[in-house]
């Protein structure tokens, strides 16, 4: 760690001192703020209940609690609405600690839209609005993206919009809802069946879809590093031997499938919703001299695996589980444990959320929902994992928090997008570029 004096764009006065890491590893944060608190579950409840009766007592006749019940239900969403509302509009900082450089919006973006004037110089745009219209072509940013959005709390804010709200109504909660079997392969087939081209150009030649590992946080290690280093440290976790049946639930691409194969000997099976992941995993399987007596990829749904109880006894689950769903996650966790052999062991890999989130979190959560993943909404506190986990029996051995490493890989992944960027445009379009270099960006913060 170390002390520095953050300035922005090459300013001479410096904005404060707070601390900051400076390791070759990671893509060290020019300016750590804190956002706006969460909001009081508390407050919230007060407000809900209390606002029914004061609406009750106001009415110049008398009433009961079937009304009052009625007026409950018919403002519920309403209040609740106007609470968020004004919470993340007006809610104080988590902390004071880092001091707002202050500096007007202009000198970190650039609104081109007429409509986005009302944003000027001192009033901050709000994070959802901005990046909607920074896909369309209707704002720019001032440099760098990473850059800039390292500076964010300076020029935007992350107050609820009417926007948000609608989404999450009207697809959000339907979709948490539902939840289907179909819906699952239509969401995941679109996003991963894109192209593998698409992801080539930030994944790099392991296409590996979940974070790597860092060896060693004073040196600056290659994605593929990264990603040897994790690919290893699953297999010694799962304590691999020729004599194995592992079974890979969200393969990808086929990496581990493969690597376990090859460097163990063991039998494995992957499975995969989207069909190029099958194809691309089952040509790697062969090219790296992986029999289809030995390893194969299966494109089906984790529901309709063709084997008996107990029949694997290694299963590794990196980063599909979010796609499960809130409803069915408890379900899929005894499945995967039915699948599993008595004395087997489960590496189980999450991306999940702070138990005491901030306002900017649901916005990165709702843009990633939208624009991102539709239809992950299982990514939740590690306390909310590991109880769902030994809810469907397994006894958890260990437990590793992987986010600086998490970082550090997307900060490769962002790089390696950046400089495709050409390629990227000129197949699949200007919008699909932006969309991914926000996301990419955002990610390593």
């Amino acid at each position: 760690m170390a002390e520095e004096k953050t300035t922005i764009n090459g300013g001479a006065e410096p904005v404060q001192t707070v601390r900051t890491t400076n390791y070759p590893a990671i893509a060290n944060p020019t300016f750590p703020a804190e956002g706006s608190a969460a909001f009081s579950n508390y407050q919230l409840a007060f407000c809900l209940f209390f606002g029914p009766w004061l609406v009750q007592k106001l009415l110049p006749f008398r009433t009961g609690w079937y009304f009052y019940f009625f007026l409950f239900v018919l403002l519920g969403v309403p209040i609740a609405i106007g609470y968020w509302t004004f919470k993340s509009k007006f809610g104080a900082r988590l902390n004071e600690k880092a001091v707002f450089p202050g500096k007007p919006i202009s000198n970190y973006i650039t609104l081109k839209d007429q409509s986005l004037k009302k944003y000027n110089e001192t009033k901050k745009i709000p994070m959802q609005v901005f990046h909607d219209a920074y896909f369309a072509g209707k704002a720019d940013f001032n440099g760098d993206v990473l850059e800039m959005m390292e500076w964010r709390h300076d020029w935007a804010s992350f107050e609820f919009t009417p926007e948000m709200f609608k989404y999450v109504l009207f697809n959000l909660i339907p979709d948490v809802i539902i939840h289907s079997q179909s819906q699952d392969e239509e969401q995941v087939r679109d996003h991963y069946d894109r192209g593998d081209d698409f992801y080539s150009w930030f994944l790099g030649p392991r296409m590996i879809y979940t974070s790597g590992v860092i060896s060693d946080i004073n040196k600056m290690e290659t994605l593929e590093e990264l990603q040897d280093n994790k690919l290893k440290m699953v297999c010694e976790k799962l304590d691999l031997k020729p004599t194995d049946r592992m079974l890979d639930i969200g393969c990808g691409w086929g990496t581990l499938a493969t690597f376990a194969g090859k460097n163990y000997g063991c039998d494995v099976t992957g499975v995969t919703l989207a069909k190029n992941q099958t194809q691309f995993g089952n040509q790697r399987l062969r090219e790296n001299g992986v029999p289809d007596t030995q390893g194969r990829i299966l494109c089906m749904d984790y529901r309709d695996i063709p084997h008996s109880k107990g029949y694997f006894n290694k299963i590794s689950c990196l980063e599909m589980a979010e796609h499960v769903g809130i409803k069915r996650y408890g379900t899929f966790l005894k499945e995967v444990y039915d699948l599993l052999d008595d004395d087997g062991l489960l590496v189980f890999q999450v991306a999940g959320i702070r138990t005491c989130w901030q306002f900017e979190d649901l916005n990165w959560g709702l843009f990633m929902n939208k624009y991102v993943f539709p239809g992950a909404d299982a990514s939740l506190p590690l306390g909310w994992v590991i109880k769902q986990l030994e809810s469907a029996n397994f006894e958890i051995k260990t437990v590793d928090v992987l986010g600086v490493h998490y970082s550090a890989t997307i900060h490769r992944w962002y790089l390696n997008w950046v400089s495709n960027k050409d390629k990227v445009i000129a197949k699949y379009g200007e919008r699909w570029y932006r969309i991914w270099v926000y996301f990419l960006a955002y990610s390593v913060m």
